[in-house]
């Protein structure tokens, strides 16, 4: 039936995919960072936590995420995301009314920590492989607007908690949240969201069909776990273990491990280190907008270039905006260089969260795409769980978060180094993958 109607459609469906998937990331800010921000003040106010001991739980809960991330990778690939993202929008929302009858530092750990597990593992391999999988010529423009989404679920999620807060306090604030998560996190996955284009006698990108090689081979007809790194479209495929051997893996991960400390790090603290600036509640509020907004907007330019210039320069150059937007933190002390800072930091996030799944599907490809994504997201789970305890650690220590983002502004321009530097993956020691192009290029 779902064939009939998508020839119908004035559209190529994989659009309608990416709704979906864009959907899940609104929901999926719930577990976010930011999210979070809008509650430590009364949180901690209530109970008398420190700012480390919040952090934990966000650390924890990657920590979780990382050591999941192997097992639930290749999921993606064999069974697709509908069932993953609707079983992690559901547990999400119980987290979240479980966060709304916090007694404890405990019960804080456990319901945010297995929320932000499924933040860092699940939603995260399960929107991005839809992307990847429908897409391969307009592939940038597709996580574009997957990123795009989580700067409106950044909009929309901080300000309906900081509303259901000022009405009726904290509690009320995960309550809403709890609400938001089930009607945008189930219902359009559940009714629209397919698998892959084959399974609708599809290509990607809208593409004429072409024969698919058999399961388990390569297009040479090798075993997948050892063999030839293409398709029979002529993508490129590189399997789990054959990305292993490659330099490029590496070094991606290298990078993942170096900006997302800065990503998680700051948007956990920025909030408070605004207030302890003199920045009001309510101002900062509109920051944390006017930061969601430049997430948005970046992720639309990033995915335009994406697909025009070299992925290691759009990498590189969203490092160097979010050193940038860093260094701008650490002299706040009015309303206007609180908004620059931001915005700057703002677009080096939303270039990150867009151009690195691209890098990751244009270097290794969409066949083993969640596989390989998998067993790399440790990285980037890792270095997220990492910085906003580093942070913490530092302002419980100094007393301030300057010297906290400092540091993180050295790193950021580390990671553009490794981006510049890092090669595009070549096959059976050297050669590329027969029949395969190098996807990390722009089309001629």
């Amino acid at each position: 039936m779902i064939r009939t109607l998508v020839q119908r459609l004035p559209f190529f469906y994989g659009w309608a995919a990416v709704g979906c998937a864009m959907s899940s990331n609104v929901v999926r800010q719930a577990a976010a960072v930011t999210t979070l921000s809008i509650f430590i003040v009364p949180m901690t106010g209530e109970f008398g936590w420190s700012r480390t001991g919040v952090s934990g739980a966000v650390s924890a809960g990657a920590v979780l995420g990382a050591l999941a991330a192997p097992f639930i990778g290749p999921l993606f690939d064999r069974h697709g995301s509908r069932a993953l993202l609707i079983a992690s929008a559901l547990a999400v929302s119980a987290c979240c009314i479980a966060l709304a009858g916090t007694r404890g530092l405990l019960w804080f750990y456990v319901a945010f920590g297995i929320s932000r597990m499924m933040f860092s593992t699940p939603f995260d391999l399960g929107t991005s492989s839809v992307a990847a999988k429908w897409f391969v010529r307009r592939r940038a423009l597709a996580m574009s607007l997957l990123t795009a989404s989580i700067g409106i679920g950044l909009t929309i999620l901080p300000l309906a908690a900081a509303i259901a807060i000022a009405a009726g306090g904290w509690r009320s604030g995960w309550l809403a949240l709890a609400v938001i998560v089930v009607v945008l996190g189930v219902v359009p996955q559940w009714f629209l969201l397919v698998r892959e284009p084959e399974d609708i006698g599809l290509r990607p990108d809208g593409d004429e069909p072409a024969p698919r090689p058999r399961a388990g081979t390569s297009a040479g007809g090798a075993s997948a776990d050892d063999a030839g790194a293409d398709d029979a479209a002529g993508e490129v495929a590189f399997t789990r273990a054959q990305a292993l051997r490659t330099p490029t893996l590496w070094l991606m991960m290298a990078y993942t491990m170096l900006v997302f400390p800065i990503q998680a790090g700051v948007s956990l603290h920025w909030a408070p280190h605004l207030i302890e600036r003199g920045i009001s509640p309510t101002l900062m509020a509109t920051m944390v907008s006017s930061f969601s907004l430049a997430v948005a907007l970046s992720s639309v330019l990033f995915g335009y270039a994406g697909d025009r210039v070299p992925v290691r320069a759009t990498l590189a150059a969203s490092a160097a905006l979010m050193a940038l937007g860093a260094m701008t933190m650490i002299a706040v002390s009015g309303p206007l260089p609180a908004y620059a800072a931001s915005v700057l930091f703002g677009t080096g996030v939303g270039g990150i969260l867009t151009m690195t799944p691209v890098a990751w599907a244009n270097y290794f490809g969409r066949a083993h795409f969640g596989a390989i994504r998998g067993m790399t997201l440790p990285a980037q789970v890792g270095g997220q769980a990492a910085g906003p305890l580093l942070a913490g650690l530092l302002r419980d220590l100094t007393g301030d978060y300057a010297s906290g983002l400092a540091t993180f502004a050295a790193l950021s321009l580390l990671a553009a180094a490794v981006a510049l530097v890092t090669p595009s993956p070549r096959f059976s020691g050297g050669a590329s993958p027969t029949g395969t192009r190098d996807r990390s290029q722009p089309d001629d």
